[in-house]
C-alpha cells in the first residue's frame, strides 16, 4: 500500500468514506514480544481521537503492575477530569494461566476465561466500547476454554463502529480468516539470545 493507498478498489457498493471507516477485526500474533506493546500503541491513537477503550487481559496475572495500565489509568482519569481524549476501563480476567502456576484448578480458570468472554460479548452488544483490547486471548482459545466458532460468529455480527484487536501466539485459523488484519511477529533478534534477562521500562 504505497503512500497508504490501497491496491484493489472492491465492487461492494461502499463508498469511500463508508468502507474507510469499517469497524477492523485486527490480530497481532507471533512467537517474537511486541504483539500487545503494538496493540496498546493503536489504544493510545484511539484514545486521542476519543474514542471509550476497553482492555481485557485475559492471561497476565492480576497481581502484575504493567506500565501500559498505569498509563491508561491516567489517560482515564485525565478524561474524567478534563474532557480530554476517551474514557478507559481496564478488566483484568487472568490469573497468570500461561507463565506462572495459580491456586485452584484448570476447571476454574476456564470458567473465568469463559466468564471473560461472556462480559465482552454483552459489552459488544450493547456497544460498550468504541476499541477494544482482548490481550492474550489467543491462549483460551488454544486450550479450548472458549469456543472459536463462537468468537468468531460474535465479533463478524458485532454492531456499530467497534474495533477489535486481538493479541497472542498461535492465532487460530479461523480467527485469522476472519480478521481484516493480521500481525505475526518475528524474532529476528533479542538480548535474551545473549543470556539477558527483561528489565524495567523495556518489558514491563
Amino acid at each position: 500500500m504505497p503512500q497508504g493507498k490501497p491496491s484493489v478498489v472492491p465492487d461492494d457498493g461502499l463508498t469511500t468514506r463508508q468502507r474507510r471507516n469499517r469497524p477492523l477485526l485486527i490480530v497481532h500474533t507471533g512467537q517474537m514480544r511486541g504483539k500487545s506493546t503494538a496493540a496498546f500503541g493503536m489504544a493510545m491513537r484511539a484514545w486521542n481521537q476519543g474514542w471509550s477503550i476497553g482492555v481485557f487481559q485475559f492471561v497476565k496475572s492480576a497481581k502484575w503492575k504493567v506500565g501500559e495500565e498505569s498509563a491508561f489509568r491516567a489517560l482515564g482519569a485525565m478524561h474524567r477530569q478534563t474532557g480530554e481524549g476517551g474514557p478507559v476501563a481496564w478488566h483484568k480476567m487472568g490469573e497468570g494461566w500461561s507463565w506462572i502456576q495459580r491456586p485452584g484448578s484448570e476447571q476454574d480458570h476456564a470458567a473465568s476465561a469463559a466468564e471473560g468472554w461472556a462480559q465482552i460479548r454483552r459489552d459488544l452488544a450493547a456497544e460498550t466500547y468504541d476499541f477494544y483490547v482482548l490481550d492474550e486471548f489467543t491462549y483460551p482459545l488454544k486450550w479450548g476454554w472458549v469456543d472459536v466458532d463462537d468468537v468468531v460468529a460474535t465479533l463478524r455480527d458485532r454492531p456499530g463502529r467497534q474495533h477489535v484487536v486481538i493479541t497472542g501466539r498461535d492465532a487460530a485459523a479461523p480467527l485469522v480468516e476472519a480478521a481484516d488484519m493480521v500481525v505475526e511477529m518475528t524474532k529476528i533478534k533479542h538480548p535474551m539470545d545473549s543470556g539477558q534477562k527483561g528489565q524495567r521500562g523495556i518489558e514491563w
